[in-house]
């Protein structure tokens, strides 16, 4: 996708004034005379040189002039340089009016420079009085330039204090957050310590008989259990048998080598590790996150709400201890299956839109190939073949920009294409509903309202959003904007607010219930915002051809998060969002994951074209064109410019 070219204007500015003679500069107000001024050049007159005629000029302005013509520039009489002489009284006059106005408007020190130059007579005595004012003229000049200087770095070092005083009340505010969680995480820990030794105590009471110990025919039962170990021992023994496990691992791992086996065969005390390790290298984003929990959570404490839970836990902790959960969970994509999209011979295979029905069961593709493929999911995951049939195949007459399904009715699907066109296909029959042909331009984007299905969402190159309900013909309303529109998207929870990306950098929020103005207009991209998408009701997730992701709260308002790692200065690379992840493609024909509170990437994948035999080297030249998540699943459909799809699962 390109943006859609404007043309330059220019910065409003101030007219420059109207240039001054060099020597009337002085007195910008006072307009010079015109009789002193050369009528050739339109200055003060320099060297004033008169005609048999009677006027005056510059002697270079005649001279030159008579080189070229034979007469009088102000009346037009004959006249040669035999005929024009030296004005003396006027060059006289001239030279005292220049020196009286400058000798009005010149400096002290610049009249008393005047006056030695020229000689003036001056004793010794009143010499020295003059160096002597000087003298305290400048030690008064120079103590009031130290004073300014002390006075602004007195400035400075005070509003440093005070920025810094806060930057340490901040630092001691978090370290009490710190402290008052170390303690309640400790406690819960051990809690869960006793507990844990107490279900073991209780399944140990419950098989006496696998608990009979025989020494010298005597037989010893359960009641006889040695006491029970305190919460720490249990803790440090846990950590032993963690320690060994590791050792058992990394010593398979020496002896056979770190193959994908040996990583399926890692135990759970290798698998923190390597949770710990991804805290590590992500320290500096995680910290963020939990302070500004923490601290949003103690600004509503102190406007007196309760926001403890029963645990003893703040929402802020809580709420980290989410995000410190999925975002270790996972490090890495592995694929889990592979198709080809287009036909084998045929160039045209861009995957321009991916999507899941309603129950997650079928998923479409559709794109440049002027083709609507329908393919059964578990099919594609646990046949695999080489080259997979799709259950359904719909042709169109033009290419394909997205799709999306209807949230009720399972056999419907809408499509938007480069014609301008929104169709409603039914996937059984393979015909189409309803077609719509209002757009002028090319149409990028069509969504299904969640709420009422029988209302869809279309924006297209023509400016305009149009509303359509599949039960009429026209459309039931229509927004103009200024700019190209590139993605829209239905509020999750409402089907009345509107997302609309745009080429003029911004995403305009609107309630279709008052379309004079958008609701909010959040912005922040350098460049069209190619795709907006909903986590849920209140957070909406847009991506742009800038190379950035970002993070809207639409109730409040505000922006929440900005996202970058992955490539994207030009192409539609896809967007999906799945509860706390995100998904996107890039332009290095890569797939990044990111978690919504984190803004780096927590894993992300390069497609390579092993699969067709053919070298990996030419997988620059292509993109990621389209990412669907399975709903509530570490599962991802992903589709490049080759027309290459891969069933992707997020991994330890």
């Amino acid at each position: 996708m390109e943006d859609s070219s404007m043309g330059g204007a220019l910065v409003p500015t101030v007219k420059a004034c109207e240039h001054l003679p060099a020597s009337a500069t002085e007195t910008a107000s006072e307009e010079p005379d015109k009789d002193i001024m050369c009528p050739i050049c339109m200055q003060i007159i320099k060297d004033a040189f008169l005609t048999a005629c009677g006027h005056t000029f510059c002697y270079i302005c005649i001279l030159t002039h008579l080189r070229i013509k034979s007469d009088c520039p102000c009346c037009a009489h004959s006249l040669t340089t035999d005929l024009i002489f030296p004005n003396f009284l006027l060059d006289k006059w001239l030279k005292n009016a220049l020196a009286s106005r400058m000798a009005k408007t010149a400096s002290p020190f610049e009249q008393l420079r005047r006056g030695l130059h020229q000689g003036c007579e001056m004793s010794i005595k009143e010499l020295d009085g003059l160096l002597s004012l000087l003298e305290d003229k400048k030690r008064k000049m120079e103590q009031q330039e130290s004073e300014t200087s002390m006075e602004i770095m007195l400035g400075f070092l005070h509003c440093l204090k005070k920025q810094k005083f806060q930057e340490l009340n901040e630092i001691e505010a978090d370290l009490q957050y710190i402290k008052e969680d170390i303690t309640v995480v400790e406690r819960r820990r051990l809690e869960l310590c006793s507990w844990e030794q107490e279900s073991s105590i209780k399944l140990k009471m419950l098989a006496p008989g696998d608990q009979q110990q025989h020494s010298n025919g005597i037989v010893c039962s359960t009641q006889h259990v040695q006491a029970p170990m305190s919460c720490n021992d249990l803790l440090n023994k846990r950590s032993d048998v963690k320690a060994q496990a590791i050792s058992k691992a990394l010593q398979l791992n020496n002896d056979y080598g770190s193959s994908s086996d040996m990583q399926c065969m890692t135990t759970p005390g290798v698998a923190s590790l390597a949770r710990k390790r991804r805290v590590h290298s992500q320290f500096n984003h995680l910290q963020e996150c939990y302070l500004q929990k923490r601290r949003n959570w103690y600004r509503q404490e102190e406007r007196g709400a309760n926001t403890m839970n029963i645990e003893g836990y703040n929402p802020g902790l809580e709420e980290f201890q989410s995000v410190l959960t999925s975002f270790t969970q996972y490090s890495r994509m592995r694929v889990i299956a592979e198709l080809r999209h287009g036909d084998l011979f045929h160039s045209a295979n861009v995957v321009s839109s991916i999507e899941f029905d309603r129950d997650d069961e079928l998923f479409a593709t559709a794109g440049v190939s002027r083709c609507i493929k329908v393919f059964e999911f578990s099919s594609v995951v646990n046949e695999p073949a080489d080259i997979q049939c799709p259950v359904v195949e719909i042709s169109t007459r033009s290419k394909l920009s997205c799709l999306s399904w209807n949230k009720y009715t399972k056999t419907h699907i809408a499509s938007s294409d480069y014609e301008g066109i929104v169709t409603v296909w039914d996937v059984t029959t393979r015909q189409s509903v309803m077609e719509y042909e209002e757009h002028e331009k090319r149409a990028w984007s069509v969504d299904f309202s969640s709420i009422d299905p029988s209302m869809l969402v279309s924006g297209s190159d023509d400016c305009k959003v149009k509303i359509w309900c599949s039960k009429q013909e026209e459309s039931v309303l229509n927004i103009d904007m200024k700019a190209n529109i590139c993605s829209v998207k239905y509020n999750p929870g409402s089907s009345f607010f509107v997302a609309v990306g745009s080429a003029d950098h911004h995403i305009h929020y609107y309630d279709l219930r008052n379309i004079s103005q958008p609701l909010h207009v959040f912005s922040g991209h350098r460049k069209a915002v190619s795709y907006v998408k909903f986590l849920s009701n209140n957070e909406l997730a847009s991506a742009s051809t800038d190379s950035t992701l970002r993070l809207w709260d639409v109730k409040e308002n505000l922006p929440l998060c900005t996202y970058r790692g992955h490539m994207n200065e030009k192409n539609f690379v896809g967007l999906a969002v799945n509860n706390e992840y995100i998904a996107c493609g890039s332009e290095t024909n890569e797939v990044f994951v990111y978690h919504k509170a984190i803004s780096k990437p927590m894993a992300w994948l390069r497609f390579g074209s092993s699969d067709l035999g053919e070298n990996d080297d030419n997988t620059g030249s292509y993109f990621i064109s389209a990412v669907c998540w399975k709903r509530d699943s570490p599962m991802l459909l992903t589709a490049n410019s080759q027309g290459t799809i891969k069933v992707l699962l997020l991994a330890a």
